[in-house]
């Protein structure tokens, strides 16, 4: 009887562990799909949320949708200056910096679906969206680690979160897009799953040089979310998965919290991959 009185209040503390309640989180690329999730996750888990995009007007009226004591800034996350000046605008209204989730990418994108088979193909590929995929992707992860993140280790403690890819781990499998006359309707282009690779590596170098710090660093590596992309390449993704589907938009939700709380406290370093199974095979 007395084990079942404990019950509870173990349920209690373990769920302690995962409050973020008076922490403020940052979240770049808070206005797109994930980004939106990333922060509803934080805020439902008691953080501050910082939300970071480059529309100030558009993170202003998210933040307020997600209700009292959140805040909207825009920044660019290939500017220094951009960066340091919200820096600014948090550090005046919360004093402290506790979670940064960098989250903003560029995932290659061509105007015209007739001509993107041709366009992406490595042979045609354009030095110029290499460049900005380098900028954004690694970059903007630099960049951003190093001015906030700065604030974690002078206080002696915080959660940095590099959002990588499947494709950061594995090659992208070209055929799943391919439609059912077997037509190449596109190409992985090689700055995604290149820059991706380096955001996990670049985990590893700052976890080791924060370590001392108490500043953890982690990837999350999510798999694909469904997103009103065509029929056959769900059905192509989906059954390349142990769990037969592309991923929901708040399937990350739980991984996020678990990584910037104290639940995660002994974990640095670490990719941790929410993939449906598709790099187990």
């Amino acid at each position: 009887m007395l084990f079942l009185n404990l019950i509870p209040y173990a349920l209690h503390l373990i769920m302690e562990l995962f409050s973020l309640k008076g922490k403020t989180a940052i979240v770049t690329g808070a206005c797109g799909l994930l980004g939106k999730q990333h922060c509803y996750a934080l805020a439902e888990a008691g953080a501050n949320v910082v939300v970071a995009d480059i529309s100030e007007d558009m993170c202003s009226a998210f933040a307020s949708s997600l209700g009292a004591g959140h805040l909207g800034v825009g920044f660019d996350v290939t500017t220094p200056s951009s960066i340091q000046a919200a820096k600014e605008k948090i550090m005046e209204k919360y004093n402290r910096i506790d979670v940064l989730v960098n989250n903003a990418a560029i995932n290659d994108m061509f105007e015209n679906p007739l001509l993107a088979g041709k366009q992406s193909m490595f042979e045609n590929y354009p030095l110029e969206m290499w460049d900005r995929s380098w900028r954004v992707n690694v970059s903007g992860v630099f960049l951003c680690s190093q001015i906030f993140g700065s604030v974690m280790a002078e206080q002696g403690s915080g959660s940095i979160i590099n959002i990588a890819s499947t494709y950061g781990i594995v090659a992208p499998d070209q055929s799943i897009y391919k439609n059912e006359k077997g037509e190449q309707t596109f190409y992985k282009s090689p700055s995604y799953p290149v820059t991706k690779s380096a955001v996990i590596g670049f985990t590893k170098f700052l976890a080791s040089y924060w370590g001392n710090k108490n500043v953890r660093v982690n990837t999350l590596s999510p798999g694909g979310v469904e997103n009103s992309q065509d029929e056959f390449f769900k059905n192509n993704y989906a059954g390349k998965t142990l769990l037969h589907r592309m991923a929901a938009p708040t399937d990350y939700k739980g991984a996020i919290v678990f990584l910037a709380s104290d639940a995660s406290a002994y974990m640095t370093g670490a990719n941790l991959v929410v993939d449906g199974g598709w790099t187990a095979i």
